[in-house]
This record gives structure tokens, sequence and C-alpha cells, in this order.
């Protein structure tokens, strides 16, 4: 049994997506954000950080994992699945899992902030990270040109990972007008079942004061890239 600690956001589906398409059983443990409940020092405890999402082995002296990266290595490694013994072809899903890590994720939150959240508008900073999230996603689009998922031929973490952000490029306010291969890979991983109900774990909001809320809370110190 694993605990997932967790919310809606881009990369706490990130571990749910993954743990439904593993077939793990686990149970869920919603975390709210508007509360701050993730800064509570029973969390911390967990993730010296603070942030979502964290799993909690049950099956492996309840070992506590933090960093959504470190969690879908660790879950690959444990199923099998979705991260290939071959050490290139597994170099090449970590090289684009970091693609996520560290640029689309910190970009496009950063989009998400100064477009939906922060009390100013500022059009040059709203340009800049909409632009740079627009420019990763034609780094997507190119590679996705050569191969139909980012490590080759099949489907892995990488995948699941950026696409878990991707798909919120509407509210993100940037186009994929052009992109065709972004827009299929879209597509074809949002149709698997297990994506599906992995987005359901937990459901998100519909657009609300309590989720604008949630969102204004990010700037006082909350992960702008979840």
């Amino acid at each position: 049994m694993i605990t997932l600690y967790s919310a809606p956001t881009p990369n706490g589906y990130k571990i749910s997506i993954l743990l439904e398409e593993t077939a793990l059983d686990y149970k869920l443990h919603v975390i709210d954000l508007g509360k701050n409940e993730q800064k509570e020092p029973w969390f911390t405890k967990m993730n010296p950080n603070g942030r979502i999402p964290v799993i909690v082995d049950h099956d492996n002296n309840d070992l506590p994992i933090f960093e959504s990266g470190a969690i879908m290595i660790y879950l690959a490694e444990k199923t099998g699945m979705f991260l290939s013994v071959d050490p290139l072809e597994r170099l090449k899903t970590i090289e684009w899992l970091m693609f996520q890590m560290g640029g689309l994720g910190p970009m496009q939150g950063q989009a998400h902030v100064f477009h939906r959240y922060f009390p100013e508008k500022l059009p040059s900073v709203i340009d800049r990270y909409q632009g740079e999230t627009r420019r990763l996603y034609e780094v997507l689009d190119n590679r996705l040109a050569d191969a139909e998922y980012l490590a080759g031929d099949a489907i892995s973490i990488a995948d699941f990972a950026n696409w878990c952000w991707v798909r919120s490029y509407e509210w993100a306010g940037v186009s994929i007008d052009g992109l065709t291969n972004l827009a299929h890979w879209i597509d074809a991983i949002a149709a698997r079942p297990a994506v599906k109900r992995g987005l359901l774990k937990p459901p998100r909001p519909q657009e609300s004061d309590k989720v604008i809320k949630s969102g204004q809370n990010m700037l006082s110190g909350q992960d702008k890239n979840q």
C-alpha cells in the first residue's frame, strides 16, 4: 500500500496518473493548499520543502519520498514500468523528465501565476513566461516529429510528466496552434483510461472564488510550479 499526499495540480496528477497506470494499491490523502496544510509540521516531516506531492511506501518501511520526479523514478523502478532498463533509453527518459522538472514546469507555473492570479497585470512579465512556455512547447513538438513518444517508441514517465503540464496550455494562456505533433500527443495520452482515472485523484474544482484564493496563496510562499 502507498499513501499519496496530493492536490489537484499538474505535479500532483503526475503521481496519481502513474499510480493508476502501474495499478499499484494506494490511498489518496488530499492536501488543502488553500489552508497551507502542506506547511504543517506533520507534512514537512515528510517533505521539508512543504510541497506536494509526497508518497509513503508502506511496503518499504513506511518510506516517505518527495519531489515528483524522484517519486516517478521510484515508482517506475519499483514496478519495472515506464522506465527502460536499457541504459540509453533510460537516459533519454530521464533527460525529458528533467526537461519538465527544470524547464517546462517552472516556466508554465509562472505563466499560470502571472496570467491568472497575480493582483497586478504585468504585460511584459506575462509575455516573458508565456513566450518561454510556447518555446518549450515547440521543443516538444520538434521531438515528437521524430518519435511517437518523448523517449522513443514507448510511452514513459517523461510523457506523463510533461503531459500533465502541457494539457493546461489554455489555463496558462499559451497557444498550441501549428504544433500538430504536440496536439496529437496530447490527445493520445488523454485517451488512456488510467490517465482519465488519475485526473480524478482528486478531481480539479471548477474555477471559483476558492480556486482564486488558493492561487493567490501561492504568491505568499506556496509552490508556484504545482
